[in-house]
């Protein structure tokens, strides 16, 4: 099963998907934000599109797990997308994804243009790989 992750920001959304086993995550695109409701349909059209069976969105929650606003409105596009497709959605916490993103494209060499490239989707891509390593993690006690 594919997983397309949203990685929601206030200009731009990046976008990641897995592949059919659901092991890797991979780029996909970057979308700027419009408004919720074209948003949520864009989403849902690249989830169409490529056959997921599950939307990873990431809300940004504070140092004590508590709502931003930046998670209410991940929460809201969650909401957008379920009131328009039966594919499922499910939250994530995307704590410290660009920065992650930034630093493994720092340590590769990148230039700092190029390490800007595409970041909300590389964002996604790290939002998507963590969520595909805790499903697939032995559990231990």
């Amino acid at each position: 099963m594919r997983i397309l992750a949203v990685d929601p920001g206030q200009r731009r959304i990046g976008i990641a998907i897995s592949d059919p086993s659901a092991k890797v995550a991979f780029p996909l695109t970057v979308i700027n934000h419009r408004s919720k409701e074209a948003d949520a349909q864009n989403i849902i059209a690249l989830a169409e599109q490529h056959q997921v069976g599950l939307i990873l969105i990431g809300e940004a929650l504070g140092i004590d797990q508590q709502p931003t606003l930046q998670s209410r409105r991940a929460e809201n596009l969650a909401q957008a997308i379920r009131s328009r497709s039966s594919i499922p959605v499910v939250l994530a916490d995307e704590f410290e994804t660009t920065q992650t993103a930034l630093n493994a494209r720092r340590e590769m060499g990148a230039t700092p243009k190029k390490r800007q490239k595409n970041l909300d989707a590389m964002a996604a891509v790290v939002l998507l790989q963590a969520y595909l390593e805790n499903l697939t993690a032995p559990y231990h006690e």
